[in-house]
């Protein structure tokens, strides 16, 4: 089922600081992914617009830019092929020039795995075609990244750009999800309308693919799809109407308002302070969540903030506890010591039981101006330097 889903287009690039810890990050979530549920979880996770949003948010990308897409594929490129045999993931393809290399890429995966090269070939040049030629939208493809498993399913994240309305637009393929590239394969699409547009996939189409396809001597499509708008607002800073404030505040209220010792299922995760515990809530989420938890991605970004400081600058220490952590639990969990792991697990289950009694106040600019006021003591950093400590010691309520 391809996807859509639009965002302000911004330039500029990720810090080493920050494209190291995405990269450990990143690689855990999809391990922990793939030891719980399967590889095939990772291709449909990959090819749900708003899961992917999400996982970048929890990875301290800006939460709404097309910057979100470049930096998440690249980074689990550079996290999972080192590792491809291992996990059974494959990631091909990128921006520019790497989008170019994604044919010679699958031929080679192809010839150690067995798997059928020049069918997915096939399957990621049409998918390209599909959306740059079949949809003419305005938006021209800059970035393909095709993403394999060794069962043979694949996705294709995929991204495009409209300079004139300084928008760009990310398209989602899952392999398991149409059953045809050219008759309606798109049951969403998520963008703003932005006029008229081409869609030769589309049935209301079908007077000029008739005369199109008669002289291929081809058979018209059939099917009508359904579509939805999701679009990702032009303004920086999170705002209160970007999160489930009632998701939010539980996550908060477990980290911060609850001892986890109060919690014997919590345990293992003994000398984890409280703000760590509300990024490792968040990172269990992305990895446990089921598709309806991820309607509001810019809340997974009060995780580990954004580069450029929103929410709040990368509280780079912070960070680096919830990679440790996560990859401790990981580690164990391979010699039979599952303990930590399930008490990962738990934490999404235990925000989520918190929150169906829950009702937030309206202290949100203060969560956001509290995590900036300690964002010193966390290291936090953006792409303009590091943040100092305030001169006003006054202290400010959470939820």
């Amino acid at each position: 089922m391809p996807s859509y889903a639009d965002m302000p287009l911004h330039y500029g690039h990720v810090p080493p600081w920050l494209a190291k810890r995405m990269a450990l990050l990143g690689g855990a979530i999809v391990e922990a992914i793939v030891t719980d549920y399967g590889k095939s979880e990772v291709i449909r996770r990959l090819s749900d617009p708003c899961w992917f949003q999400a996982l970048g948010c929890v990875l301290g990308m800006d939460w709404h830019s097309s910057g979100i897409t470049t930096s998440v594929m690249g980074a689990l490129k550079k996290a999972i092929n080192p590792r491809s045999s291992e996990l059974g993931i494959y990631i091909c393809g990128g921006k520019g020039r790497h989008s170019r290399e994604t044919p010679a890429e699958l031929m080679r995966i192809a010839d150690k795995t067995g798997l059928p090269g020049e069918q997915l070939v096939h399957s990621s040049k049409l998918t390209a075609k599909v959306d740059n030629t079949a949809i003419q939208d305005g938006f021209q493809l800059y970035l393909h990244s095709f993403i394999l498993s060794l069962d043979g399913d694949w996705a294709v994240v995929q991204q495009g750009m409209n300079d004139a309305s300084s928008m760009a637009r990310r398209y989602h393929w899952h392999s398991s999800a149409f059953s045809s590239y050219t008759e309606a394969p798109h049951t969403f699409i998520y963008g703003r309308n932005q006029g008229l547009i081409l869609n030769l996939t589309d049935t209301q189409a079908a007077a000029t693919k008739t005369g199109i396809l008669q002289l291929l001597e081809e058979k018209p499509a059939h099917l009508l799809p359904e579509i939805r708008n999701l679009v990702m607002p032009s303004h920086h800073d999170v705002r209160a109407e970007n999160v489930n404030l009632k998701r939010l505040g539980s996550v908060l209220a477990l980290a911060h308002e609850v001892h986890p010792e109060n919690f014997e299922s919590l345990l293992m995760l003994e000398g984890v302070g409280p703000r760590t515990l509300q990024s490792l809530t968040l990172v269990s989420e992305v990895i446990h969540g089921t598709p309806s938890r991820f309607e509001d991605p810019a809340r997974f970004s009060f995780a580990h903030g954004g580069k450029d400081g929103h929410p709040f600058p990368v509280p780079t220490r912070i960070y680096d506890e919830t990679i440790e952590t996560l990859r401790d639990a990981l580690n164990k969990a391979k010699i039979g010591h599952t303990d930590k792991q399930e008490a990962i697990r738990k934490l999404s289950v235990m925000a989520q039981q918190i929150e169906k009694d829950f009702e937030p106040n309206a202290n949100f600019d203060k969560v956001i101006a509290q995590e900036k006021k300690d964002s010193w003591k966390y290291g936090g950093r953006t792409v303009f330097g590091k943040a100092a400590p305030p001169k006003n010691g006054d202290q400010l309520s959470l939820f």
